[in-house]
């Protein structure tokens, strides 16, 4: 039972992972970006985005990424600064809409037609695509949250916070290695799940 708990959390992981990618190439596309589309990268094939190394982070430490879709700014139509924020923040959005839905789904199976592996396929599906959100949304470069917070600050601050960016990823390792992100991430999804898991009972309360 325990090595199918492992094999049912793959193909949470591969839906969280692909469709986060796919919602940044999505929005740039519809922005006037077609950097993605014509790299093969607006796709909900798993294949197609997957990091080893992020794959295996999220798999063991609980946060994790794919490999960034492309995204050129220069292509957006409109303000570029605002383009890029919405690009940024459309991956983790979608992942915790995501979140929400499996949540109702997986009331439907408690209530309707109870089966264990669609709960635990569902509960991981809730549970990545919360964890990945909460990593994806941290204000570090190169992490989409950075990109979410510079799109937010005035323009006159962005030479300095293009300065910050150099460290981000030494930031990032730091932050891993000595399980600070672990004692972040985990309390935030905590709140956001036991949030969504209220609401969703509101639902079910109002139209089951």
């Amino acid at each position: 039972m325990e090595l199918g708990n492992y094999l049912i959390r793959i193909p949470a992981l591969l839906i969280a992972l692909t469709i986060h990618e796919f919602a940044h190439g999505y929005v740039a596309n519809q922005l006037g970006d077609p950097t993605a589309r014509f790299q093969g990268r607006l796709t909900l094939n798993p294949m197609v985005h997957l990091d080893p190394i992020g794959l295996l982070m999220l798999w063991f430490a609980g946060f994790g990424w794919a490999k960034p879709v492309p995204v050129n700014p220069l292509n957006f139509q409109g303000d570029k600064k605002q383009g890029m924020l919405l690009v940024a923040a459309a991956g983790p959005g979608v992942n915790l809409a995501l979140a929400f839905v499996a949540l109702i789904v997986q009331g439907f199976i408690f209530a309707f037609f109870y089966n264990d592996v669609l709960i635990s396929l569902v509960g991981a599906l809730v549970t990545y695509n919360i964890l990945l959100a909460i990593f994806n949304l941290m204000p570090i470069p190169p992490l989409d949250g950075s990109k979410i917070l510079a799109g937010l600050l005035p323009y006159r601050y962005d030479y300095y916070f293009r300065q910050l960016e150099q460290f981000g990823p030494m930031l990032l390792i730091l932050l891993v290695f000595t399980g600070a992100f672990g004692m972040i991430i985990w309390p935030l999804a905590s709140y956001i799940y036991f949030f969504m898991a209220t609401i969703s009972n509101v639902f079910f309360g109002i139209f089951i």
